[in-house]
């Protein structure tokens, strides 16, 4: 089992910036995907970003260009830093893991809030 501890979140105007971090209980450095999620009240989670085992990344249209999700192996860490914040970035941002003949490992989730 990995746990996973998402901080970073907060209050932030429209144009901020932020980094998300997820801490992992366990070493990432094998594990298939890294991925952040997110949900706003009354719709469904979604995917933001994904970094696989690879090191390739897959971006939500949304967030191209403004996000971008990457790894420190040595700190079991995942961040995502996001630029240029709009109101409809508002939402529960989720760490997920998931390997490969395993379950997914989900965190609790930090709340990011975009507003004026």
């Amino acid at each position: 089992q990995v746990q996973l501890v998402e901080s970073g979140g907060g209050l932030v105007q429209p144009g901020g910036s932020l980094r998300l971090s997820c801490a992992a209980s366990k070493s990432i450095f094998s594990i298939y995907l890294m991925g952040w999620y997110r949900q706003a009240p009354g719709k469904q989670r979604e995917l933001v970003a994904a970094i696989f085992s690879s090191g390739s990344t897959n971006y939500a249209d949304a967030v191209k260009g403004r996000f971008t999700i990457s790894r420190d192996n040595a700190k079991n860490t995942v961040y995502l830093q996001m630029n240029n914040l709009k109101a409809e970035d508002t939402a529960v941002y989720y760490c997920k893991s998931h390997q490969v003949g395993a379950g997914d490992s989900w965190g609790q989730g930090t709340q990011v809030t975009v507003s004026s």
